[in-house]
């Protein structure tokens, strides 16, 4: 592939990629799955990219890439049955809470100034170093471990205002509940 032709593709895949991994993650729905779709359809596409005379095709081209490769990646699993006289217990993982967790931390995120939310995210959700958080905000270690301490601390007021909130409104329940049956 010529060298214009290289650069016309990184070019495609840096302007497109946010809306094709949105249509990989509604093939599939493991995000981390997505991104290896998204990523085995641009390689396959890389090496094709000179074939596509018309490049504004070149969205559907890779899609149908991405949905020949996931139906590819579905026909070569391995279902491994193996025949028992006992069957399994039959237990279904329920992550409700799990949901319920994030939605509320997601939310108690909101309370944070966007520098705090920035250092919290980069240090615990992408499990960066301090060192790597400080280059990627461009503040000093010092800096990040102390807007870090401080936001943490915010965090855990928040949980606990909003904890004793739902006990207070749980413990007003049952006197609503009197009041509905004296009526």
């Amino acid at each position: 592939m010529a060298h214009g032709e290289v650069l016309e593709f990184e070019e495609y895949v840096r302007t497109r990629q946010d809306a094709l991994l949105r249509s990989a993650r509604r093939l599939v729905p493991d995000p981390v799955d997505a991104q290896d779709l998204l990523q085995t359809a641009l390689v396959r596409t890389y090496g094709r990219w000179d074939g596509i005379a018309d490049k504004r095709l070149a969205d559907a081209y890779l899609r149908r890439v991405m949905i020949n490769t996931r139906t590819e990646w579905w026909r070569a699993r391995k279902l491994e049955e193996v025949p028992t006289e006992q069957l399994p217990d039959a237990s279904v993982d329920d992550s409700t809470e799990q949901h319920a967790d994030r939605a509320l931390l997601m939310d108690v995120m909101k309370v944070l100034a966007p520098k705090q939310r920035s250092v919290v995210v980069l240090r615990h959700w992408e499990q960066m170093s301090t060192e790597e958080t400080a280059a990627a905000l461009g503040m000093s270690a010092g800096t990040v471990k102390s807007t870090l301490h401080r936001a943490l601390a915010r965090l855990r007021e928040e949980l606990e205002s909003r904890d004793h909130e739902e006990r207070a409104a749980r413990a007003l329940e049952p006197s609503k509940e009197r009041e509905r049956c004296a009526a």
